[in-house]
């Protein structure tokens, strides 16, 4: 029925019309007026048709109304992924959001440029504002109780919620709730942006220094479960059940190919328990090269509709905490029968590669295998390996790999991919869940060795769906917006850096190589991040910007993520995923994806900022190396490696000298001392002010030369692809420590998610 209504509304010639008269023209009996009007209200209610004057119903998009998904930033901003593939994103300013909240589905009136929207706008880039919210992306959020003059209200965590929520005094849910303490409030009803919201106190999670409260903040306030379903466990202890060698059955191997006698190898980090993909490499005659890429096949043990399917489908992905793991996947099945464990059969989705020479794929084939690992190698143990003479065959073949990674590496950086690589760092804490240290990691050999593979491995597959025309789900970074770009450019040539037409990539690849060289280049190359949009699954082939792919998406790790999944299915099996079906998941892991990487930055947050908090307690803060980043006339912006956070140094921390801004030369001069502050600056700075409530931390600069507090020796992890988002190429849930398939930027297996 929707179908048929949508082809009417379409038609050049229809004019907006009520309920009978559509009866009429759909030439539908009075008997199914009902179910037209269900059908009508589900249209409706996706944003598709709206209701015009006397109740008469055209397309959105004949009324400028275009529906998607609001992301709102820390600023207050909003940015709308319309529902259209394709179709670029729309700007809002933060005054037109309305009553949205960061997730929600939304109708947005267009309009070419707003009231409120930022001066540097360019003509005619997609803007509008939300006229309804059409479904909220969650109604509970965390927050701080207090009381006012006249009511209670609980100030939420989230700061891109603009408003207290009030509540009434909270009834029994458990325990007592006191005013200060972190609740978890349900939103019931918001209709003017000018009034708060009206809500009431579900659970009280307690002080906000009670001991672990700051985690359970996180998990509550992004909805991660901490339980898998009874169900789900049944289901996963069964399949565990039947296979009590914890090994395939001889039947489960059959029709597979035998890759048991190759000497298949993984690598991932130290503390890594789920391995998904292992690796084999052969030198052959003429200069050519095989390789095996097998990843852990998920899709023989998760069928779908199953319950175990239903919820890793509802979970999306893995998401990786500073102190646990959620995963997507019981441990039954994600620790065990499918982690590609050393010594035991395994069952795998392989891709083999025969590559020439120079690192160029000369042909790819696909099928299931099975394996039996011969060595896990740590990252360390892989990168200590590369680095001295080989002392066994799985060692020389870790050379031959390590030297046709590089050859593949080489080749992708000729054909324009960006080389977006920053290191990490890896937070370790003690049995009390507080800070020992942070571990510096870097995009060392042994991370290059599989990232590369795994590149290979997700754009040849991604190539394979396409060949067969099989609906499935792709992983794309669209190009950044011109003005974007354009206003990047501006920003560098007034820092004295030169640079060509950034529209085109041979030029932004030649300005990333400067930046690598310049004491100014990691601030710049920071605001570059920034221009990029953020990468996400879809329906449509887009293409991948940072990796310069025309074909990607993601296999290499059924474990975690539910795409890589959906992607093994549509390339073996013989069932058929709907493109209507397609497209809801791709937006769904979309959104949990986003929703992960968020939790993993804020669980991250509150266990640096207790640490922070006690230095200043302690009255002995530790100087660390920072690097100016943005100069505002209030203050400098800085970037603290050794932390891996960002913080603002205002004026009123520098006692000892008033600055001035130029804004001609966007620098700050001291009236006394006349020192300048500029973009690229080093400089050692202490913590100034930790604000946990609105997620700042404040810097000063520090009298005595920066030391690296709380950092061990740098650390090697899996490098990461979180998703091409603002700042960053291609945010992912965070992995293990790294994302094995991602386009260059910071690093860690959990990271692997990619590209």
């Amino acid at each position: 029925m929707q179908s048929k209504i949508l082809k009417l509304l379409a038609r050049p010639c229809y004019k907006p019309a009520n309920i009978p008269e559509l009866l009429q023209q759909l030439r539908l009996p009075p008997n199914q007026q009902q179910e037209l009007q269900r059908a009508l209200a589900g249209l409706l209610a996706e944003g598709r048709v709206v209701r015009t004057k006397g109740n008469r119903h055209i397309l959105a998009a004949e009324a400028d109304l275009v529906p998607g998904v609001i992301q709102i930033t820390r600023g207050g901003r909003g940015f709308v992924q319309p529902d259209e593939p394709g179709r670029p994103e729309i700007g809002i300013p933060e005054n037109a959001t309305a009553t949205a909240i960061h997730g929600d589905r939304v109708l947005v009136r267009l309009d070419v440029k707003p009231q409120g929207l930022r001066k540097s706008a360019a003509p005619g880039e997609a803007s509008g504002a939300v006229v309804r919210v059409l479904e909220r992306a969650r109604s509970r959020f965390v927050g701080t109780l207090h009381r006012g003059k006249k009511f209670l209200h609980v100030t939420p965590d989230d700061p891109r919620l603009p408003s207290a929520i009030y509540v009434p005094e909270p009834r029994d849910v458990g325990r007592p709730a006191r005013i200060g303490d972190k609740v978890v409030v349900e939103i019931l009803g918001w209709e003017e942006r000018g009034v708060p919201p009206e809500g009431e106190v579900i659970e009280v999670l307690g002080a906000p220094d009670e001991e672990g409260v700051d985690m359970l903040s996180v998990l509550r306030h992004y909805d991660l479960p901490l339980h898998f379903p009874k169900p789900v466990l049944a289901e996963a202890s069964a399949i565990a059940r039947s296979r009590p060698d914890n090994q395939p059955a001889p039947e489960e191997r059959a029709g597979r190919v035998d890759c048991r006698a190759h000497p298949v190898i993984t690598i991932d980090p130290d503390d890594a328990k789920d391995f998904d993909d292992a690796i084999c490499v052969q030198r052959q005659d003429g200069d050519q090269w095989r390789l095996w890429v097998h990843i852990a096949d998920v899709s023989h043990y998760v069928r779908p509709g199953s319950a175990l399917d239903t919820e890793a489908r509802r979970r999306g992905n893995s998401t990786y905490l500073v102190d646990r793991v959620i995963p997507m996947l019981p441990e039954a099945l994600s620790n065990e029968l499918c982690s590609l464990k050393p010594g035991l059969d395994r069952l795998t989705k392989c891709v083999e590669f025969v590559l020439g020479g120079d690192g160029k794929v000369v042909s790819a084939r696909f099928y299931p295998a099975v394996i039996h690992s011969r060595r896990r190698f740590s990252y360390q143990e892989a990168f200590a390996c590369i680095q001295r003479a080989p002392r066994d065959s799985l060692e020389r073949m870790l050379h031959d790999a390590h030297t046709l990674a590089q050859r593949v590496r080489k080749l992708r950086f000729a054909n324009g991919s960006l080389d977006l690589d920053f290191p990490e760092n890896k937070i370790r804490l003690d049995a009390q869940g507080r800070v020992l240290r942070i571990e510096r990691m870097e995009n060392d050999a042994s991370h290059q060795l599989i990232e590369e593979f795994m590149l290979l491995a997700n754009e040849a597959v991604a190539g394979r769906l396409l060949e067969t025309n099989r609906p499935a789900v792709h992983r794309i970074h669209e190009p950044p917006k011109e003005k974007r770009l354009n206003d990047y450019r501006e920003e560098v040539l007034s820092h004295g850096v030169r640079c060509g037409n950034l529209t085109h990539r041979p030029e932004v690849q030649k300005l990333l190589a400067k930046l690598n060289t310049l004491p100014i280049g990691q601030a710049l190359k920071i605001g570059f991040l920034k221009s990029l949009m953020r990468a996400r699954y879809s329906t449509e082939p887009l293409g991948h910007y940072g990796l310069a792919k025309k074909k990607y998406t993601h296999f290499t790790s059924p474990i975690r993520r539910y795409a890589d999944l959906v992607v093994h299915r549509a390339l073996f099996e013989k069932i058929r995923l709907q493109n209507s079906e397609a497209k809801k998941i791709a937006d769904h892991i979309s959104t949990t994806e986003r929703n992960s990487a968020d939790a993993e930055r804020d669980s991250r947050d509150v266990k640096l900022h207790a640490y922070l908090n006690a230095q200043i307690e302690s009255g002995e803060p530790h100087t660390y190396r920072a690097l100016v980043t943005d100069v505002r006339n209030f203050g400098f912006f800085v970037d603290v490696p050794d932390l891996g956070m960002s913080g603002l140094v205002p004026l009123s921390a520098i006692p000892d000298d008033f600055f001035l801004f130029d804004p001609a030369r966007g620098h700050l001069v001291g009236r006394r001392t006349r020192r300048v502050i500029r973009l690229g600056d080093e400089m050692p700075v202490q913590i100034h002010k930790v604000d946990s409530a609105s997620k700042r931390v404040d810097f000063k600069p520090a009298d005595a030369p920066a030391q690296k507090h709380g950092c061990g020796k740098p650390q090697p992890s899996k490098p990461g692809g979180h998703g091409a988002e603002r700042g960053r190429q291609d945010r992912g849930p965070r992995g293990k420590g790294g994302a094995k398939d991602k386009p260059q930027r910071r690093g860690g297996k959990n990271r692997r998610a990619g590209s």
